[in-house]
């Protein structure tokens, strides 16, 4: 018994400690916080921030084109040569030839086109040949002929005598050093070649992944504007409907009196008491969007949403309606000079237009000049084999051109076509991107100022449904009205008052809209990226 209520003890007093750790952490934030706490953990910008890196990965590795490569490589050869009989009918013995065959350098492309090849080669071959010795005495050999003007026979007699052949084993060194071999284009792939292009789309690749960075930068930056706006329209909206509650329970109490005291109808606080729960049901909406918007802007500064999860951010802003100057085409200025997206678009037409380059100069035939150059040797000792070589005594050399015409070109041909196609659809895509930012900066402009207006109109409508409500609210004690038209009017003061704030939020989120369209958002808050 005594461990129980030990127990029921230390549970009690563990409560406030466990009660004060689960509570919500509030975490008071200004516009500036929010948007500088998003691009250091924004999830979708930490993801696009990954795409330059990659991009400047590519066309470095492009420019791997042009390293130098070692390359060696040795073989072995045995070749059986089996004996034969010449003409004369003596024996021609077989031999054994084997050889090792060695070779080695660098080779690689230059920028303008030239293959290189700078090595040497060596073979040792070793010859071994069995002796042979024909035995017996001389041999008349008879050929005969005929003469060609009177086609009669000629016989001319000759002697064989016997030959001995002694054994033979020899070992020969030979192999060329210093040995280069060029080999530069004159026409195809002369001013510009696939490994050319690959570096120059690369770049442009490159330029493209950091205006996409800067899109994504914008678009976060945009998002956290709205949500941020979103957070302060729906805390606001919860104190407008927390005063419908008490306005429409203090309008109950009211009736209830006038009920007991025979100067209301039973029906009348029944209307009063269905005001005050469809109050309370509007205040909970209002909560549960708060709470919405809440986890909205929250999951636009997190990279890690369990540090987030108990923090309730509290605005330090307030809804505010500030003036604007339009100028319709400043903006289309701005927008047609500055969005990432456009900027993209003419970058991809750039690129487009060196793939043309490209497939032009396919066209060409291929008309090479190659060379070749070096020092030959050959000895029977690896020493007088390296001697020569030092000594450059046998220099050779060779020049000479290769052509090569296609009698169709047929693939070329239509790669080419296919290029200037893929540029005009390109060319058409940049401008409908044009001529829908200038629609989509246009309608901003134009919802900003009809938005700027209703701010007004339902700063105005709040304040008359107001006046409306104390006004009928004397006009029933004075039982010149009814409880009926007070709570219509009490429902139409928060309508207006939640149209109010709806309306600043609703123009704030515009202005930020047309920020990002003109692609000036970061302008507009004062953020500069500054690339590697």
């Amino acid at each position: 018994m005594r461990t129980l209520k030990l127990f029921l003890f230390l549970a009690c007093a563990a409560l406030p400690a466990l009660a004060q750790t689960n509570a919500p952490e509030s975490r008071v934030m200004s516009m500036e916080d929010c948007v500088e706490v998003a691009l250091r953990h924004n999830l979708d910008v930490q993801i696009q921030r990954l795409n330059p890196d990659i991009s400047r990965f590519t066309l470095e590795a492009g420019y791997g084109a042009y390293d130098p490569s070692l390359y060696g490589g040795v073989s072995h050869t045995d070749n059986h040569q089996p004996p034969s009989v010449d003409s004369n009918g003596r024996v021609i013995p077989g031999a054994e030839i084997e050889s090792d065959n060695y070779d080695g350098g660098f080779q690689g492309l230059l920028p303008w086109g030239l293959n290189y090849n700078l090595g040497m080669t060596l073979n040792d071959q070793t010859t071994k040949r069995p002796a042979v010795v024909a035995g017996g005495g001389p041999t008349l050999i008879t050929n005969t002929y005929f003469d060609v003007q009177s086609g009669s026979p000629i016989s001319l007699v000759s002697t064989s005598f016997p030959v001995s052949i002694p054994a033979l084993s020899a070992e020969t060194f030979s192999g060329q050093a210093g040995f280069l071999q060029l080999r530069q284009p004159l026409l195809k792939n002369f001013w510009i070649d696939n490994t050319r292009l690959q570096i120059i789309l690369n770049k442009k690749s490159l330029q493209i992944s950091e205006l996409g960075l800067r899109s994504q930068i914008i678009s976060t930056v945009t998002a956290v504007e709205q949500a941020y706006y979103n957070l302060i329209f729906s805390q606001e909206n919860i104190k407008v409907q927390q005063k419908a509650v008490e306005l429409a329970e203090q309008q109950l109490a009211e009736n209830k009196k006038r009920v007991e005291v025979g100067a209301m109808a039973p029906l009348d606080e029944k209307q009063a008491q269905s005001q005050v729960a469809s109050s309370r049901a509007d205040l909970l909406n209002a909560l549960g969007g708060e709470e919405t918007q809440q986890r909205v802007l929250k999951s636009l500064l997190s990279d890690d949403y369990l540090k987030w999860d108990k923090v309730v951010i509290q605005p330090t802003e307030t809804l505010e309606a500030v003036p604007q100057f339009f100028s319709l085409q400043e903006s289309w200025r701005l927008g047609l000079s500055q969005r990432p997206d456009l900027l993209q678009q003419k970058l991809s037409l750039d690129k487009q237009g060196y793939v043309i380059r490209y497939q032009k100069n396919q066209l060409f035939p291929e008309l090479d000049v190659v060379g070749t150059a070096g020092y030959n040797a050959s000895a029977l000792t690896p020493g007088n084999y390296f001697s020569q070589l030092g000594g450059r005594d046998n220099p050779f050399y060779s020049v000479g051109g290769q052509i090569s015409i296609p009698l169709r070109n047929t693939s070329a041909r239509n790669q080419y076509k296919s290029a200037l196609t893929s540029k005009d659809q390109i060319a058409l895509q940049l401008k409908q991107l044009e001529q829908n930012i200038m629609i989509q900066i246009e309608n901003d402009i134009t919802l900003a100022k009809t938005r700027f207006q209703q701010v007004q109109a339902t700063r105005e409508a709040s304040v008359y449904a107001e006046a409306a409500l104390d006004a009928e609210k004397k006009k029933l004690e004075s039982g010149k009205s009814t409880s009926f038209v007070v709570l219509q009017l009490t429902s139409n003061l928060t309508q207006a008052r939640s149209s109010y704030i709806s309306a600043l939020a609703n123009y704030n989120n515009t202005l930020a809209q047309l920020a990002q369209d003109e692609g000036s958002t970061l302008d507009r808050r004062h953020i500069s990226l500054q690339p590697k």
